[in-house]
């Protein structure tokens, strides 16, 4: 069980709908490629380790001895922080899944949100190496208010989020076909339905 948001928080609405996506889909067998994550940590990471390592040798050596490091870790430090900046912005372009489905069909999904509403939007774009010329990409834009998953008090229900997935992308109805016969149910009824005795709302991908 999540614990309740800010409903009015839309970076909190976006950040809780980003991280249940990618746990919805490895629980339908997709294949998470964390590869864009991978060199933001690398790049973020090694500027963190240059500016630590100069401060320790100028700290054990003094300034005389070390300004000729520092200097060219410096420069190093600003083309990797430039180069981090450069990579969130045109390479990760606010993707939240980078994989393949379980028939190595691949995938990417970007999602955004626009200030002031509360519309959550998803940029899907697939493509199937076997079938298709390298590169030749579909993409599909869906989008929902967030009140279609959370609660008025704020509490994430992840069956409606996941119907609307299935439902709306084919590539993940192909492999939640229950999902995707099934029309999205109100979060607020599926809280209604969560605390009534005998009836369950488990979903795929939560624990």
């Amino acid at each position: 069980m999540t614990s309740p948001i800010a409903v009015y928080s839309l970076p909190d609405l976006k950040n809780t709908t980003d991280d249940a996506l990618p746990n919805y889909l490895t629980s339908l067998k997709f294949q998470q490629s964390h590869f864009l994550t991978d060199i933001r940590l690398t790049l973020g990471y090694s500027a963190v380790i240059i500016a630590a390592a100069t401060f320790i040798f100028d700290y054990k050596l003094g300034w005389d001895e070390t300004k000729g490091i520092t200097f060219y870790a410096v420069i190093a430090y600003f083309l990797l922080n430039g180069a981090l900046t450069l990579w969130i912005w045109f390479a990760e372009k606010g993707k939240i899944f980078q994989g393949t489905s379980a028939k190595g069909t691949l995938l990417t999904i970007a999602s955004s949100v626009t200030k002031h509403t509360p519309i959550y939007k998803l940029t899907v774009r697939y493509s199937d190496p076997e079938t298709s010329e390298p590169f030749d990409w579909q993409t599909q834009e869906i989008s929902a208010p967030f009140t279609e998953w959370f609660t008025a008090e704020g509490m994430f229900v992840a069956k409606p989020f996941q119907q609307w997935l299935a439902s709306k992308v084919s590539l993940i109805g192909e492999a939640d076909a229950a999902y995707a016969t099934k029309r999205n149910i109100p979060a607020d009824s599926q809280s209604i339905a969560a605390s009534t005795p005998g009836q369950s709302t488990k979903s795929k991908g939560t624990k």
